[in-house]
């Protein structure tokens, strides 16, 4: 099996993160799990997995809402980053900052080169950066 990391995000409105995730960035829902008050579920962005799991303080884990703040921001790179960010606000995120393209420095000897990114806080008080390398 090949090394992956994935964020498992902590949410208050586990539904209602679902519902605007698949809206705002066209996430598809692998799985889902609801036991009483607890909510873990999956899901795949363009084949980007992430999870979402109940607000659990208790556990270490608070959402946004909770804590007052974020303490993560989220890189999003797809090949229209200028129509992802349009729905992620159309579904109700929150425009951050426009989509534009901007010079990378070079790391070391290694040139990184040029994106293309923008940004959106999610419902939740998350900050997604949604953008892609250009050659």
């Amino acid at each position: 099996m090949q090394t992956q990391i994935s964020p498992m995000l902590a949410v208050s409105h586990g539904a209602q993160a679902i519902d605007f995730y698949q809206k705002a960035f066209g996430a598809r829902l692998l799985w889902y799990l609801w036991e009483n008050a607890d909510m873990v579920a999956g899901l795949s962005i363009g084949g980007a997995n992430f999870y979402l799991a109940k607000d659990a303080p208790d556990f270490g884990t608070r959402s946004p809402e909770g804590a007052g703040f974020t303490t993560v921001r989220i890189e999003l790179f797809v090949d229209d980053p200028a129509g992802v960010h349009r729905r992620a606000i159309a579904a109700g995120a929150k425009h951050h900052s426009p989509v534009e393209e901007h010079e990378h420095q070079t790391h070391g000897e290694r040139p990184i080169g040029r994106l293309l990114q923008g940004a959106v806080v999610d419902l939740f008080g998350r900050l997604w950066l949604i953008g892609k390398f250009l050659s």
